[in-house]
């Protein structure tokens, strides 16, 4: 399909990046070239991401012209993001990238502003480094008010069947303006246990194109398996609607911008303990590592650093509190 008015063919199921930084290399390049020989051809990444860049030079190095990738650069400088770029560049063994995005900014940059940032880009665009300007956030009104600038190529917004109105209301707007909708947290940071709910859920925006976070090898056959038979959402209105009934609403969605907290607290797994235990196998998070996890919640400070860096505005501290509660009282009904 086509991402916008870009001209950039890409694949519907298309890969994303971030899981493979928590694999050995080798893993990782394995997983991209399958990826690549089942037919993938769209790679979305981040300066970010440790050595996920990194592992796609090594994967797919070779077949760089034959794919689409893009990477995003969270610099707060002109100088910054030009030295994220030729990394990133240096990183994927190319000498460019298809769209480069603004990770997660607290405003939107446009031409002419006093912090320079987008025009730093179009120089980099003008010398060849970057094809495309792309913008990614996990504000609404900032992604729509990228999207209507007229400025930005792409957008990167999380979409799902757990998505408000107003997020499905800003991918139709994308595809009316002609902007590629790049749709992030497909599974929700892994609260959603069936791959075909999303799946089936999103293809019924004709410009939206997901990137799966894919981090192991049963994960990526999933998806090829769904692109070889794409499910019918009508057949699945019953499971998505329980989906919405339980899982919609103020919950983390493990984008983790809360950290890293100041002693320690995994966050994003203890803000949503008790979604896990219900929706997953539980006896994997009871064992003595989750158990010492969930117990650092009780050292919080409520410095409130989670809190005013959450992207949906949720009281984190007060959530991880009333998740260690629930985790304490579900190991005492287990009789654990």
């Amino acid at each position: 399909m086509m991402l916008g008015k870009t001209g950039l063919e890409v694949t519907r199921t298309s890969f994303g990046a971030l899981p493979i930084q928590r694999i050995p290399l080798k893993d990782a390049a394995y997983l991209l070239r399958k990826a690549y020989d089942c037919g993938i051809n769209y790679f979305d990444t981040a300066r970010a991401y440790s050595d996920s860049e990194e592992k796609i030079g090594a994967g797919l190095g070779d077949v760089r012209e034959r794919i689409v990738i893009s990477t995003k650069s969270h610099s707060s400088t002109p100088q910054e993001l030009r030295e994220h770029v030729e990394t990133s560049l240096s990183k994927m063994k190319t000498n460019y990238v298809d769209i480069l995005q603004f990770h997660n900014p607290k405003k939107v940059f446009l031409p002419g502003g006093d912090d320079g940032m987008y025009d730093e880009l179009l120089r980099l665009k003008d010398e060849g480094k970057v094809r495309f300007i792309g913008y990614t956030n996990h504000s609404l009104a900032r992604a729509k008010e990228a999207a209507k600038s007229g400025f930005y190529d792409t957008v990167q917004f999380p979409l799902n069947h757990l998505s408000s109105q107003g997020d499905m209301d800003l991918a139709r707007l994308c595809e009316d303006l002609g902007v590629g909708f790049i749709a992030m947290k497909g599974m929700s940071g892994g609260l959603i246990t069936d791959a075909r709910l999303p799946f089936a859920f999103l293809r019924q925006f004709k410009g939206v194109v997901p990137i799966w976070g894919i981090q192991k090898e049963e994960e990526l056959n999933q998806f090829v398996e769904l692109e070889k038979a794409p499910p019918r959402l009508e057949e699945l209105s019953s499971l998505i609607d329980r989906d919405r009934k339980e899982l919609a609403g103020d919950f983390c969605r493990s984008c983790g911008y809360c950290l890293p907290c100041p002693v320690g607290i995994d966050i994003p797994q203890a803000a949503r303990m008790s979604l896990l235990l219900g929706r997953a196998p539980w006896e994997p998070f009871t064992t003595q590592e989750w158990r010492d996890k969930m117990e650092q919640v009780d050292k919080c400070l409520r410095c409130n650093h989670c809190s005013n860096r959450c992207p949906y505005g949720l009281d984190t501290p007060e959530l991880i509190r009333k998740n260690l509660i629930f985790y304490r009282n579900f190991l005492k009904e287990k009789g654990l």
